[in-house]
């Protein structure tokens, strides 16, 4: 789903997911030439992906169609407030995680994190942002 979600936004190259990916795990996994080539071969036979001429991988159509994705969005918008307050609970799961596991990746994010708390907190409290 990461590099289906990858190229939801923007066409890459094998070697430009790998790195994506591992960015996107701050380091603790990147995947090898191995798994990754097989899996764009996969992708592509079923439809899903092809390759273009030069050397990237975008969605088809089609499976922009069937997934839902629209260009730019890892995964379907959310249709409503619950959608949203589900994604962002999962959000906050992956912080807590963090958390528990290697607090220095939080360190840099605390003031940001602390701004969208307290504009999420002004809200409930029925305050205007």
């Amino acid at each position: 789903m990461w590099v289906v979600s990858l190229l939801a936004r923007a066409p890459k190259t094998g070697a430009e997911i790998m790195d994506a990916i591992e960015e996107m795990t701050q380091g603790w996994w990147r995947p090898s030439p191995g798994s990754i080539y097989p899996l764009m071969s996969s992708l592509e036979q079923e439809g899903l992906i092809r390759k273009r001429e030069d050397g990237r991988y975008e969605l088809t159509e089609q499976s922009r169609r069937e997934l839902g994705w629209t260009p730019g969005m890892p995964r379907g918008q959310p249709h409503g407030i619950e959608e949203m307050l589900n994604e962002m609970d999962g959000y906050v799961s992956y912080f807590e995680d963090l958390n528990r596991t290697d607090k220095t990746k939080l360190q840099a994010y605390r003031d940001g994190m602390r701004r969208v708390a307290e504009r999420l907190l002004t809200l409930v409290e029925g305050g205007k942002p």
